[in-house]
């Protein structure tokens, strides 16, 4: 048989070319290279037979499933809630108020920044996209500008920050190797990686607006889009701008807030709740004085992911949506479920790739080669990101695949895991071009077109990783 290295690359071509070139989608795809690369490593560790290829398999999947699914099914249900009652909007009324009209780049970027950490950017980029549109027919900046800084912010979170799908499959990942990755510090980490990016995103699509001013939303509008306290907004509005007036924040806190909206305290507790929750256990967990004690019981119990989303849902199903009837929940639920249940058997099925990766040792080799050779450990995380992206467009299905032939090499590698598992969700960004449907929604709903999104978003999603992964490459010379 072949050598376990072989047997996966040999897997993992298996899966592209079956999810590039076939019909076939990721769960199966991901299952039948699990499959192939525990039957060509034979024998390993115990397996000498199919019936054993196939069990090592089930069981990869079934102890992923165990420790994250419950997780997802939740983060998808928080996300609705928000989506639906209109707390991403109230949150960028709140954000235009604190930041400025001046800045309404910034507003659009930190509303998205913020959002998609339940929320999948590309269901995001829908719903704030209108915002986004608004603004740049008011102050007459470019959507290349708006829409791109609205969908990076949007973009560097999803990827680094749990309770998103893919991070939070890298963590599990890890700590089924054996790497005791604090989730709450993991989210913490994630926003403080995040807001360089985020920074140098804002800059970075500052000039390609600048570089591609045309592209304005017409002053003309659709006035049965708009209810009547919105309309005589929007006259005084277009009165102020033919007087040649600046236009301040509060015309456009009008204008948002005359649609109704969930309390800005509440639309950012929904979110922030179980996160403050998750962190909270972590730093208990850190006082060995409380050890022990009741309190430190409940705030663990609260501080786990599944009780913490938990609290949020129920937040989002009877404070956020109170208004709603119970139909009209349960039908939000049905939706968040039928979006959650692909995510959750990719990511299952990721596990059990990354089990026959573990259990063959072709990981192991694999570092073991790298650190002969003298590569610098930090790059691998970075490298295989990129290489597990680029060829099939979904970030989710780059870093399961990913973080399961990382996670094992770690140690040997000698770098520290939270940086080798954030390092391996940056590149896992890079690149966003035609293969990946959240290009088709920054492009779209930003009225770009193809040529000049290429040159654009797709140029963005290659250099803000690009700076992120310099910025772990620093942070590896002194962090171990």
């Amino acid at each position: 048989m072949l050598s376990p290295v072989l047997a996966m690359l040999v897997g993992i071509i298996a899966m592209f070319v079956l999810i590039i070139c076939t019909k076939m989608h990721a769960f199966p795809s991901l299952i039948i290279s699990a499959i192939l690369i525990a039957v060509l490593a034979m024998p390993f560790e115990g397996v000498s037979s199919l019936t054993g290829c196939i069990s090592i398999v089930t069981s990869g999947f079934g102890s992923t499933m165990t420790s994250i699914g419950v997780v997802i099914g939740f983060g998808c249900i928080m996300g609705v809630f928000l989506e639906k009652s209109g707390a991403a909007k109230r949150m960028a009324l709140t954000i235009l108020k604190l930041v400025g009209v001046k800045n309404c780049d910034v507003v659009l970027g930190l509303t998205g920044f913020i959002v998609s950490i339940p929320v999948f950017c590309d269901s995001g980029f829908v719903i704030l996209s209108s915002i986004a549109k608004e603004f740049s027919r008011l102050t007459k900046k470019s959507m290349v500008w708006l829409g791109g800084i609205l969908g990076m912010g949007l973009y560097i979170t999803h990827f680094m920050v749990p309770p998103t799908p893919g991070p939070l499959a890298v963590v599990s990942t890890f700590q089924e190797n054996g790497y005791n990755l604090d989730l709450g510090l993991y989210i913490i980490f994630g926003i403080l990686i995040s807001i360089p990016l985020f920074i140098f995103s804002v800059f970075l699509f500052r000039y390609f607006g600048k570089k591609y001013p045309d592209l304005v939303v017409p002053n003309e509008i659709d006035r049965s889009q708009y209810t009547k306290a919105q309309l005589v907004v929007l006259d005084r509005i277009t009165a102020k701008q033919q007087r040649n007036e600046d236009l301040t924040t509060e015309d456009f806190s009008e204008l948002l807030s005359a649609e109704k909206l969930p309390s800005a305290g509440l639309s950012f507790a929904t979110l922030l709740v179980p996160i403050f929750l998750i962190f909270a256990n972590t730093i208990v967990g850190q006082i060995s004085s409380l050890s022990g004690t009741t309190f430190a019981s409940i705030v663990s119990f609260f501080g786990q992911p599944v009780m913490a989303l938990f609290v949020s849902i129920c937040m989002g199903a009877f404070l956020l949506c109170g208004e709603y009837d119970k139909k009209t929940c349960v039908d939000m639920m049905q939706d968040a479920c039928r979006d959650a249940g692909p995510i959750v058997f990719i990511t299952a099925a990721g596990g059990a790739l990354g089990a026959v990766i573990k259990a063959t040792g072709a990981a192991t080799i694999m570092a073991n080669g790298i650190v002969a050779a003298g590569i610098p450990g930090v790059l691998v995380p970075i490298i295989i990101g990129v290489v597990m992206r680029f060829p099939q467009g979904s970030g989710t299905t780059a870093m399961i695949t990913g973080s399961a032939i990382i996670a094992p090499m770690v140690s040997i590698l000698g770098i520290n895991p939270y940086i080798a598992a954030m390092a391996l969700c940056l590149t896992t960004m890079c690149p966003s071009f035609l293969n990946d449907s959240y290009f088709h929604v920054v492009t779209n709903f930003s009225g770009m077109d193809i040529n000049t999104s290429l040159k654009t978003w797709t140029i963005g999603s290659i250099l803000v990783p690009a700076f992120g992964s310099v910025i772990f490459i620093i942070l590896s010379l002194f962090i171990h």
